[in-house]
């Protein structure tokens, strides 16, 4: 989303029909993302901070990123310093894999250069569950060419509208096999939420294919974790046993007393570094963060 979108948007939101689909929006998103206090969310196409302000008041630790240095502004003034918030594209997030507990991407994934590989970077990055919310091409108000009236006047140039099908496939190239737990908003037409939102608030929301805002949420399943917990405490270390320590470190502090007699540092053997290795789905890249390195118990091996 361009600064001047995100800036619309938000003026949108303070009408009244703003104020009543934009809370329509929420309570589905909260639905299916179920956050719970504590948990670290990442909000990738951020854009003003408003979601990073829905889950920031459910008790999240907040982080979002998006492209728009002036969206960003925007969100650091709404925020404050409740929220560690970091300038790029969501095609190349600058975080770990399975950082954060709750990835979103809302209504961000529409304006994304490569929508598939924006996914597999949520996914990546997360290691409890990832939420999508998108525009719904296949919707009364997407059949009217409308779908832009609910965020903006004018679409973008790059602006690209989903459908349940493309992105469920798109989720299981990537996961196959996952669950998907789905629902949508906004069912009738463009004009009515002046005078039929009894009828709106009488539709099933879960699994209808059929409202202009669609959600999807699915938990990241991996076989190997990342490390992220850093040793805070000095923990010191032995040649027995030869596996991971629990945790990463920051930085290695050796005292000349434990390099003078310890057969441990002799034959340039030392210690053995290593990034834990990931068992993501088939094709994603791994990345740890470059402050960051698990730490394993001196090697003795040949």
């Amino acid at each position: 989303m361009t600064a001047e979108e995100g800036t619309i948007h938000d003026d949108w939101r303070a009408t009244s029909t703003g104020r009543y689909l934009d809370g329509r929006f929420k309570s589905l998103i909260l639905d299916l993302t179920a956050p719970r206090a504590g948990e670290r969310l990442l909000d990738v196409g951020c854009g003003s901070g408003e979601h990073l302000g829905l889950f920031r008041r459910k008790g999240c630790d907040v982080t979002g990123i998006d492209p728009s240095p002036f969206l960003i502004d925007q969100a650091c003034q709404r925020l404050r310093n409740r929220a560690e918030l970091r300038i790029g594209p969501a095609e190349d997030l600058p975080f770990s894999d399975n950082e954060f507990d709750i990835v979103t991407l809302i209504n961000s994934l529409e304006f994304t250069d490569d929508p598939g590989l924006a996914v597999a970077e949520a996914i990546r990055v997360c290691r409890g569950r990832v939420f999508i919310g998108v525009m719904n091409r296949y919707s009364l108000i997407g059949a009217q060419g409308r779908l832009t009236n609910l965020f903006n006047p004018a679409s973008h140039p790059k602006v690209r509208f989903f459908h349940l099908a493309s992105l469920s496939a798109m989720i299981r190239r990537q996961l196959p096999g996952v669950r998907i737990q789905w629902g949508s908003v906004i069912f009738l037409p463009w004009g009515w939420y002046h005078f039929a939102t009894g009828l709106e608030e009488r539709l099933p929301v879960m699994s209808n294919p059929f409202g202009a805002f669609f959600g999807l949420s699915f938990s990241v399943t991996f076989t190997f974790r990342t490390i992220q917990e850093i040793i805070r405490e000095p923990v010191a270390l032995t040649t027995e046993g030869g596996r991971p320590m629990p945790g990463v470190v920051r930085e290695l502090k050796i005292s000349a007393a434990s390099c003078g007699e310890s057969s441990i540092f002799k034959k340039n053997k030392p210690f053995r570094f290593a990034r834990i290795p990931r068992g993501k789905p088939r094709g994603m890249r791994s990345r740890a963060d470059s402050k960051k390195i698990a730490l394993y118990r001196p090697w003795t091996g040949a």
